[in-house]
């Protein structure tokens, strides 16, 4: 039946005057099923115990205020300062169990007081909860990517220093060191350092302690895997890998004294992949370090002439130009299958914009390297949790790609705000009992209840 369109217009006569009430009303419908899945898992004791340990205290529950500040995040504020346009919230409240909101500068200064081992505590506490999920979803293999981003901060912060950062050269930064599962989507270990430092400063020690939770976790039972880059290229950390029995594949740095030019001057048959790609395998004998290592070289045909992996113009090509890029893995797999699983990185670098986008990693509150710290744990829990409450509750598996990358269908923290979290609602009180009424929408509703249905299992 066809529509008449006189039907579809909406008469708009003059504005409606505006005006503000003590209704019981929430604008954060969804915050409801986060608190319940909070609760479900035990979250608000475990950081009490953990916060108790610190010697963290003040006025305010410890474990109250860093729920506090995951719910900030969560419906998409970004600064302390707007806690008191979200405080008046009926369910923000709830969620943090708080009668009254603290101001921002009470949060800042309930922050100041953390110290490096009371941060490593938050720290470890977001680890376990990861791995504990991981065990909960009996994964067979753990793939870790390990990358570090730049945290831009103001002239006074504490440990900010000018570093690499090529778009803002002249502003200082933080520099945090990451480790990424594939699998969820979540962080595995985060490390603040300052901007200064060469990406690989501190990884080993990272990577140590990432792979002893690994293990401490799953023991054997589990086959780990990395992907790095050419910047973690460094006798060390193969050592330790291979000690660790942890499967990896690095990108190999084209320095003089690695020997890869030649290798690839005097190189006369390629194996075709693809009509741009191709490659061949060969072993490279590093005798600074006294080591053999079995490398993939790729070259990649280009349409003109780029900078992009500089060592092109070494070559002078008579066949087109290329981009030229190198491998090495302890890993059984043959050229395409190492190029699609080194490709699979990618969904890392996702992660960290929906982190600094989303979950507020990018913003410094505070001065101190400490405080700024804790608050990075805090922003990289959030995180963790919204994943873990996707894969616990309407998360499907995902078709298994060579690439590994999410083993789920994962959506974004902006999709999941706009869906869940962001819906308002009156809060009723019929025969005594307080009911939580959203405007009927099937959409709202189908979502909202395959929520409640999985909790409640």
């Amino acid at each position: 039946m066809r529509l008449k369109v006189a039907g579809l217009r909406g008469a708009v006569k003059g504005d409606w005057a505006i005006e503000f009430s003590g209704d019981r009303l929430t604008s954060y419908a969804g915050l409801e099923l986060v608190r319940r899945y909070i609760e479900r898992i035990g979250l608000r004791g475990r950081l009490r115990a953990v916060l108790a340990d610190c010697g963290v205290g003040g006025d305010y529950d410890g474990s109250s205020l860093v729920i506090l500040v995951v719910t900030l995040v969560v419906v998409g504020a970004r600064r302390l300062r707007q806690l008191a346009y979200i405080g008046s919230d009926p369910l923000v409240r709830r969620t943090a169990a708080l009668a009254r909101i603290p101001s921002a500068p009470t949060v800042r200064n309930w922050l100041r007081p953390f110290t490096q081992p009371k941060v490593e505590q938050l720290a470890r506490l977001s680890s376990a909860l990861v791995l504990e999920h991981l065990q909960r979803l009996d994964v067979r293999r753990i793939t870790l990517d390990v990358d570090g981003t730049v945290v831009r901060t103001g002239d006074q912060v504490e440990w900010a220093f000018r570093g690499f950062n090529p778009h803002h050269r002249k502003d200082k930064s933080y520099y945090p060191l990451l480790a990424h599962v594939a699998q969820t989507g979540q962080i595995l270990r985060l490390k603040n350092r300052p901007g200064n430092v060469h990406d690989s400063k501190g990884a080993i020690e990272f990577m140590r302690e990432v792979l002893r939770l690994v293990r401490a976790q799953f023991g054997h039972r589990v086959v780990v895997e990395s992907r790095m880059d050419a910047a973690f290229f460094q006798r060390p950390m193969l050592q330790l890998l291979a000690r660790e029995r942890c499967e990896y594949a690095i990108k190999v740095p084209f320095w003089k004294w690695v020997g890869l030019k030649p290798l690839v001057a005097a190189c006369k048959s390629w194996t075709r992949m693809t009509d741009e790609l191709s490659y061949f395998e060969t072993t490279v004998r590093l005798e600074a370090w006294h080591m053999d290592l079995p490398v993939v070289i790729y070259r990649k045909r280009v349409a003109h002439e780029t900078r992009k992996n500089f060592q092109l113009d070494l070559f002078s090509p008579d066949d087109g130009h290329f981009e030229y890029s190198a491998i090495t893995s302890n890993k059984t797999l043959g050229g395409p299958a190492l190029w699609a699983f080194m490709a699979g990185r990618g969904a890392q670098e996702k992660t960290i914009a929906e982190l600094k986008g989303e979950f507020a990693l990018d913003v410094v509150p505070t001065r101190d390297y400490a405080a700024n710290s804790a608050w990075q744990q805090i922003c990289i829990l959030a995180h963790n949790l919204l994943k873990s409450f996707q894969l616990d509750t309407t998360a499907q598996p995902k078709v298994r790609s060579p690439k590994r990358t999410a083993a789920f269908l994962l959506q974004n923290m902006r999709t999941v705000r706009f869906e869940l979290i962001t819906r308002a609602a009156r809060l009723c009180r019929p025969a005594g009992r307080t009911v939580l009424r959203v405007p009927a929408n099937p959409a709202t509703q189908t979502r909202y209840e395959a929520v409640m249905r999985a909790l409640a299992a």
